[in-house]
């Protein structure tokens, strides 16, 4: 028996091992089993995470680490705008006309800012400010929400903290690692101060436009008083002004801040602050701006004088600097309220929108400009920018041009239809009134005249006078030339008319004398320029007749003063532009009427609406001047331009002779 079990041991031990190639069924795995199977992932899962922490760690130290190269001092934070250039412009009587550049108002504690300004600024930049801890999560999820949505940058989910930083320590420039630097300084300026710390530097050092810094130089600018004394519209309107402080400055924009101001009391009604009732009350009662009027008074001029001083000195790009000029406040301030009042009592009938003046001393020096209606509204200046035609005002070169050549103011011409190259002139009435002499058809503004005598005596003549008077514009020798059909700059026109003025030397329109730094150091002067006669003193007695006899008897009587004057109109054709250009024995002005879209005007010439602004003005402007004749200063000019010609020119130094030239007698 033994040993057939063993036999059968052995088959069974046989029969168990797997037959060649047999495929064995498997085996269900136990619990056990499958545990010990997951556990190497769990590892492996562990494993991955915990090395790729290591590496984040190490590679967020290295980004800190690079974000920290070109950190600034966090201890010795730059001053606001202290790069910033400064420019002050001065009148001709040393009185401050405007001041470019950073302004610096009293320190404001915290306990001393009013609660309005705390709830405005928070209500607008950021309200949540007193949960957060730097960073605005919600709100820089919504604003990429709205971005993805507009298709751009519309919305920004900057904080008041991080505006802190980025004001604080670094550029605005647009860029992810200054972004990176902004985050990681707010989030240092959070550890590092109390909200109420954060909130009383960010309010003391914000830009507000204008040039002020900080609420209190703000409140000085804009409203007249310290910041400790902030009513809640007056709160409104700082806050509204971060978002865009130079478009929105109070002293150059009063309607625009004040609707923004209106956008940051609905804010405050929405924060739960004011009540609707209370927004509605407060939206009726606008803040008084203190230098609104005088801000706009002179901006067209110290901004040409702005540019012209960087023309003068172009190395001095980004220097500070102060600014002498010509300009006469009382003569300015004469020119924009006459401006102003003309537009304001004929503009609307007349569809007339705009305006300019310019006005010279009798050797170029400006002594008034206004560059348009309102400076808030356009900084386009109109006087120094813009092209226009200026009509029959420039029937004085053609005028001229025939006086040179020999033709007498009483010289006869017929006024009848003519025809050149198929183009037939007409007058503003047209009416024809045959023969009349040559100076009541300059009195009375005769096209038909006018076109023969440039004829007579050629365009490229008439073109050549235009240049040497000062127009700078390339007019062309076309056969409207002398009905002014070419556009030119008012300030051109206004420096011609001066070279009649003066005696008959050229004039060019200037406005800077001196420009020092702001520690005195003179950087330019005006050098004393030699009279440079561009026409003789016989032509310019006869041009004067001439221009008297436009305000005696023809087309500019509206211009007419209590002392002698000379000048001329001009209408452009459908009435776009209008002008009067005259003088006396001490000032020459231009004065432009018309629309920016060049759209015509109702039944406007020159010798109507630019008229009556000219003649408001030069009687404001001559208060305390005696009445003199005209050409009074005439002989003056005439004796200093003889004097200067009676100078010997400096002789060349003879070239030292060489070694050799001196031992052979040669070079």
């Amino acid at each position: 028996m033994a040993k057939r079990t063993d036999n059968k041991t052995k088959k069974a031990k046989k029969s168990d091992a797997p037959h060649k190639g047999r495929r064995r069924e498997p085996v269900a795995p136990t619990d056990t089993a499958q545990k010990k199977a997951r556990k190497p992932l769990i590892r492996r899962i562990v494993y991955g995470l915990a090395v790729a922490g290591v590496w984040g760690f190490i590679l967020g130290l290295v980004g800190i680490f690079y974000l920290s190269l070109d950190m600034p001092d966090l201890d010795n934070p730059p001053l606001p705008g202290e790069t910033d250039p400064a420019v002050i412009v001065k009148a001709s009587n040393g009185a401050t006309l405007v001041r470019t550049g950073p302004i610096y108002g009293d320190w404001v504690a915290f306990r001393e800012i009013p609660d309005s300004m705390v709830h405005a600024i928070v209500a607008v930049e950021d309200r949540h400010f007193f949960e957060h801890v730097g960073i605005d999560f919600r709100g820089l999820a919504r604003a990429v929400l709205t971005n993805l949505r507009a298709g751009g940058v519309r919305a920004g989910g900057s904080t008041l903290t991080q505006q802190l930083a980025k004001n604080l320590f670094l550029s605005s420039h647009r860029t992810i690692k200054r972004k990176a630097q902004e985050l990681l300084l707010a989030l240092w300026l959070e550890q590092k101060f109390t909200k109420n710390q954060i909130l009383t530097l960010y309010l003391n050092r914000v830009y507000f436009g204008g040039g002020a810094y900080g609420i209190d130089a703000a409140s000085r600018k804009f409203f007249g008083h310290s910041a400790r004394t902030l009513s809640i519209t007056e709160s409104a309107m700082l806050a509204g002004l971060v978002k865009s402080p130079s478009r929105l400055a109070p002293h150059i924009n009063p309607d625009g801040a004040w609707e923004r101001a209106k956008v940051v009391l609905d804010t405050m009604v929405e924060t739960g602050v004011l009540t609707p009732s209370a927004a509605i009350k407060l939206k009726k009662e606008p803040p008084h701006i203190v230098s609104a009027v005088a801000g706009r008074d002179v901006r067209y001029f110290t901004d040409w004088v702005t540019g012209e001083a960087y023309r003068l000195l172009p190395k001095a790009a980004g220097q500070s600097l102060i600014i002498y000029t010509t300009l006469d406040p009382a003569a300015q301030r004469a020119a924009t309220l006459a401006l102003d009042r003309g537009l304001k009592t004929e503009g609307a009938k007349h569809h007339a929108t705009e305006g300019a003046i310019v006005s010279l001393d009798l050797d170029g020096a400006v002594r008034a400009m206004v560059g348009g209606e309102d400076y808030a509204k356009s900084q386009f200046n109109r006087a120094t920018q813009a092209l226009r035609q200026p009509g029959s005002a420039f029937k004085l070169f053609a005028y001229l041009t025939a006086l040179e050549a020999g033709i007498e103011p009483d010289d006869k011409f017929d006024d009848t239809p003519i025809m050149i190259n198929g183009w037939a002139p007409k007058n503003y009435d047209n009416k024809f009134r045959g023969e009349m002499t040559m100076k009541d058809a300059f009195a009375h503004s005769i096209n038909t005249i006018a076109v023969q005598i440039a004829e007579k005596v050629g365009l490229d003549n008439v073109v050549a006078m235009a240049h040497r008077l000062g127009i700078t514009t390339p007019v062309q020798p076309v056969p409207s030339l002398p009905l002014g059909s070419e556009e030119i700059h008012l300030t051109d026109l206004a420096s011609a008319y001066d070279a009649v003025a003066n005696g008959g030397f050229r004039a060019e329109a200037y406005s800077i004398v001196e420009i020092t730094s702001l520690e005195g150091e003179v950087l330019y002067r005006r050098a004393p320029t030699p009279l440079v006669p561009v026409l003789a003193r016989p032509i310019v007695d006869k041009m004067v007749e001439l221009l008297t006899a436009v305000v005696r008897s023809g087309t500019g009587r509206h211009a007419a003063i209590d002392r002698p004057i000379a000048g001329k109109t001009g209408t452009s054709q459908d009435s776009r532009d209008a002008l009067f250009v005259g003088f006396t024995s001490d000032l020459t002005t231009a004065v432009w009427v018309g629309n920016d879209d060049g759209s015509p005007m109702k039944w406007v010439t020159g010798g109507g609406l630019p008229a009556r602004i000219w003649a408001d003005y030069m009687l404001d402007a001559h208060i305390g001047h005696p009445v003199r004749p005209l050409l009074a200063d005439a002989g003056m000019y005439d004796a200093a331009a003889k004097t200067a010609e009676q100078v010997p020119p400096p002789q060349k130094k003879k070239k030292k002779k060489g070694f050799f030239s001196r031992l052979f007698g040669g070079d």
